[in-house]
């Protein structure tokens, strides 16, 4: 009977061994890791809310206890994920401010949001988000606000150099550094024109406004204050 035959020990069989396949060991950093990357993904594609551990744990292979066992949540998650992607820019902009003439270093600057933009696209969506925790690590305004103190320095030397009052350094580095944050914001979604024609456009209203700067402005319409 098919099913004795099934069950013979005694019969041989010219069958090769089935090999067993093991699924080799994440380590303790590569789990973190991969989890950093999945979070990473989920958070830019359906933001914070949208995200769940449950889906997290599954993306990974793993139970929902290792997620918390890593982070101590989605929150815990998100914040370093946050913060990564933050780290990353500000020393991709910081690095890039090597270039000794003024126009230049702008033109450098621009090009580095532009490539974070272009290279890590799901950190940048999570950056331009409100963040949803409170006392997060940080937010996208305040990683504004660290580019634009590097950029500080940078404007009072060519303030200075022209007789204009360093002090209003920090104003100006503001102004710059939020118009290519909001332009990126933009080109984020649209990619037109190319990177290189977004940068020189930037670059243009930039330096002219700077080129023909008045060292006391004025307004010419009739509010005052």
């Amino acid at each position: 009977m098919i099913d004795a035959v099934a069950t013979d020990s005694s019969i041989p069989s010219n069958d090769k061994p089935r090999r067993t396949t093991r699924r080799t060991r994440m380590t303790g950093a590569e789990r973190r890791q991969q989890l950093l990357e999945i979070g990473r993904t989920l958070f830019a594609a359906k933001g914070f809310e949208g995200t769940s551990v449950e889906e997290i744990a599954a993306k990974a292979g793993v139970s929902k206890p290792v997620v918390y066992e890593h982070f101590g949540g989605k929150e815990g998650l998100y914040a370093v994920v946050v913060d990564r992607e933050m780290r990353r820019l500000l020393d991709g902009v910081t690095g890039s401010l090597t270039a000794g003439h003024p126009r230049e270093l702008l033109e450098q600057a621009a090009f580095a949001l532009l490539d974070y933009i272009e290279e890590y696209t799901d950190g940048f969506r999570i950056l331009v988000r409100d963040s949803p925790i409170p006392q997060s690590t940080g937010s996208f305004a305040s990683l504004i606000s660290d580019i634009a103190t590097q950029v500080e320095d940078i404007l009072g030397k060519e303030f200075k150099s022209r007789g204009f009052d360093p002090k209003l350094a920090p104003l100006y580095a503001q102004a710059l550094v939020g118009m290519v944050a909001l332009t990126g914001q933009w080109w984020l979604e649209v990619r037109k024109p190319k990177k290189a024609e977004v940068a020189a456009h930037l670059v243009n209203l930039a330096w002219h406004g700077l080129d023909g700067l008045e060292p006391k402005p004025r307004l010419i319409g009739h509010r005052k204050n």
